[in-house]
């Protein structure tokens, strides 16, 4: 686990809006650290939203980003339940379908970047399409 400056003031003048934004930037850049490519963020279609698209050479990396103040209800990774992951599996299928493409037909996965406090933590193929 890495710490993480939020660098925001944490008096609540962020709307949620505000906040996840943040949080999702936060996790872009570290994941462009990390090699990847980005491709699109918070794209949204009838199946679902996905936060960000980035790319790991010829794979499709569908990434969710998760953000709690503190762990006092579990922590931003316990917030992934089965619910949003089979969501963000159809937002994908969806968004892949678009392009002619399929999980059988491109090499994809789903991460998680769970921020919980300071603390960003990256679950590279957190899931799998056969969940």
């Amino acid at each position: 686990m890495e710490p993480v400056s939020s660098g925001r003031n944490r008096s609540g003048l962020l709307s949620p809006q505000s906040s996840g934004a943040h949080y999702e930037q936060l996790a872009r850049r570290y994941l462009e650290q990390a090699g990847l490519r980005w491709v699109a963020s918070n794209v949204r279609c009838r199946a679902g939203e996905i936060d960000l698209i980035m790319r790991a050479g010829r794979c499709w990396v569908f990434v969710e980003v998760r953000y709690r103040r503190n762990d006092g209800f579990g922590g931003a990774l316990a917030s992934i339940t089965r619910q949003k992951q089979q969501k963000l599996l159809r937002a994908a299928a969806f968004w892949l379908a678009g392009r002619g493409c399929s999980f059988d037909t491109v090499d994809c996965r789903f991460d998680v970047v769970a921020i919980t406090g300071d603390t960003l933590e990256w679950l590279p193929n957190a899931f799998q399409t056969d969940n």
